[in-house]
C-alpha cells in the first residue's frame, strides 16, 4: 500500500469524534508547515519524504497527504499516489497559485497568515482575491425583460423582439 492510500486510510477514522480530533491536529501541522515554507519563502525546499517528515514534524502519511493539498500550487507537480519513503520532493512553490489555492479550499487561517506579508505584497493578494472573486461569479445567457435587445434596435427586449416571442 502506497503512503498516499495510507494516508487516506487515516482519514477514515471510527467516529466522527475522532475524525474531527485527528483533522484538527493534522491542520495545526499544516499551518505551522505553511509557516515554515513562507518563513523560507526564496529556499527551495527539498529532501525524501522521510526528511521533511523529520522537518515538518509530520508521518510520512501525512507528508503525503500534505503534497496532495499542495501539489497544484507546485511549479513542478509530482505524482503523490507513487510517494514512497525514500522518494525525493522538491517543493518548489509558486507563491501565486498558492495563496489562490488557499482562497479556493477556504483556508482562511492559511491564507490569512501573517509570514504572506513578506512574500506577496498586500496589493497583489487583493489583485489575486478580487481576481478569484471574479471567476466565481456565474453570469448568465439569459436575456431579461429591461435589457437591450440582442437585435441592436436600442430597445427594451420587452419591447421588441421579447414582444414577438409573447405572441408565439
Amino acid at each position: 500500500m502506497s503512503l498516499f492510500e495510507k494516508w487516506k486510510d487515516l482519514n477514515n477514522k471510527t467516529t466522527q469524534q475522532e475524525y474531527e480530533r485527528y483533522i484538527k491536529h493534522y491542520f495545526e501541522k499544516e499551518q505551522n508547515n505553511y509557516e515554515d515554507i513562507l518563513e523560507n519563502h526564496e529556499d527551495v525546499i527539498s529532501g525524501t519524504v522521510e526528511e521533511l517528515s523529520h522537518r515538518f514534524n509530520m508521518t510520512v502519511e501525512e507528508i503525503a497527504g500534505f503534497m496532495d493539498g499542495i501539489n497544484t500550487s507546485l511549479v513542478n507537480e509530482i505524482h503523490v499516489e507513487s510517494l514512497e519513503e525514500d522518494s525525493h520532493i522538491t517543493l518548489e512553490v509558486d507563491f501565486r497559485k498558492l495563496y489562490h489555492n488557499m482562497l479556493d479550499a477556504k483556508a482562511n487561517w492559511l491564507y490569512n497568515l501573517p509570514q504572506w506579508d513578506q512574500v506577496l505584497d498586500k496589493s497583489t493578494r487583493e489583485q489575486i482575491k478580487k481576481d478569484f472573486n471574479k471567476s466565481k461569479i456565474v453570469i448568465s445567457n439569459k436575456t431579461g425583460r429591461n435589457d437591450p435587445c440582442y437585435c441592436g434596435s436600442g430597445k427594451k427586449y420587452k419591447k421588441c423582439c421579447g414582444m414577438l416571442s409573447d405572441k408565439e
